[in-house]
């Protein structure tokens, strides 16, 4: 068992070296057959995917949910092959996949000496954003959901620290950005913020695609405690293997915002977003799965 383990381990990373080497053109070609593989044949969490549509767009026609869906898994398989590639990709490749816009914003926010919370959502290849260090004069505290496998989870770790950030997990993420804030460093702390709570943690309720929806009220527990700025830093595709990350400040100062307003304005952006272009949300996430009775 051990052997047939080492041997599945050299394989994945002999593919994922491969793919960082290889040229764009026929990287997506094996993305394209991704999306084949997943859509018509294993047909990924199909019934997870349609009903998160249905539900998140109403007034929408069967034919206009169904080309939404087929761009959505168009662009999963997209994101599928630049992750496997972006493991073992080199720095210099992996910037030219990116562009970035409203930069001043941090420059400006670290001459003030201002702590950040770069809030985003799961839209378009939020792994892209391992480059953030390029831009972000803080420490960059990229918060992430570790994964069951250990070695799967040791190689996405070592990806995301690639330019710089300090991963750290979602349960240290409380008393990790209170050592950093009371050492006096310059943070930047990077949460995707719509995850689906469990039933146990503390959550706030909203209205959000046309769902009742239970959001983390970590993200505004953390803005509040050390009195950062908060960022919606999000992407938009450019072109199948370009992305452009764009900042919007939506607020410096969080000591005067009312309860749950960071997380509504947040979500409100969000919602903006995927309303503008769907295919690039996360639909096969059964983000609705909790309803407000359960808790």
């Amino acid at each position: 068992m051990k052997m047939f383990k080492k041997v599945g381990v050299y394989i994945f990373l002999g593919i994922s070296w491969l793919l960082a080497k290889t040229p764009e053109f026929i990287l997506y070609r094996f993305a394209d057959l991704v999306y084949f593989l997943l859509f018509y044949v294993v047909r990924y969490r199909k019934k997870v995917v349609l009903l998160n549509l249905r539900n998140s767009f109403p007034e929408k026609s069967d034919d206009e949910i169904k080309r939404i869906e087929k761009k959505f898994y168009q662009h999963l398989g997209d994101t599928f092959v630049e992750n496997f590639a972006l493991l073992k990709m080199s720095k210099e490749r992996i910037l030219k996949m990116v562009e970035f816009e409203e930069t001043d914003i941090y420059n400006n926010l670290y001459a003030k000496n201002k702590n950040v919370l770069g809030i985003t959502g799961h839209y378009c290849n939020w792994e892209v954003f391992l480059t953030l260090p390029k831009i972000v004069n803080h420490t960059v505290l990229g918060v992430y959901k570790p994964l069951n496998n250990a070695f799967f989870d040791k190689q996405f770790y070592k990806m995301r620290e690639k330019f710089g950030a300090v991963p750290i997990t979602m349960n240290d993420t409380y008393k990790t950005v209170l050592r950093y804030y009371h050492e006096k460093k310059s943070i930047f702390v990077g949460l995707i913020a719509d995850q689906r709570p469990l039933l146990i943690n503390k959550k706030h309720w909203t209205n959000f695609l046309n769902q009742d929806t239970a959001v983390y009220i970590g993200p505004e527990k953390i803005a509040k405690k050390i009195n950062s700025a908060v960022v919606f830093t999000y992407l938009k595709k450019i072109k199948r293997g370009k992305y452009l990350v764009k900042n919007n400040l939506l607020f410096e100062d969080v000591s005067q915002c009312k309860e749950n307003e960071i997380l509504e304005t947040y979500l409100n952006f969000l919602e903006d977003l995927i309303l503008k272009e769907p295919e690039y949300y996360l639909w096969s996430h059964n983000r609705w799965k909790h309803k407000r009775e359960d808790s």
